[in-house]
């Protein structure tokens, strides 16, 4: 029987979470693509 006191992941919340995660890895990304360009010049 489902629990009726549960509730949902608010979208604030659900944004925060992605934040936290896609912040970081953009910029990691960001930091590979600029320092794999200098193998090529």
């Amino acid at each position: 029987m489902a629990n009726e006191n549960q509730q949902g992941t608010k979208t604030w919340q659900l944004a925060l979470a992605w934040a936290w995660v896609g912040i970081p890895l953009t910029l990691g990304v960001i930091q590979t693509l600029i320092n794999s360009m200098k193998l090529f010049q």
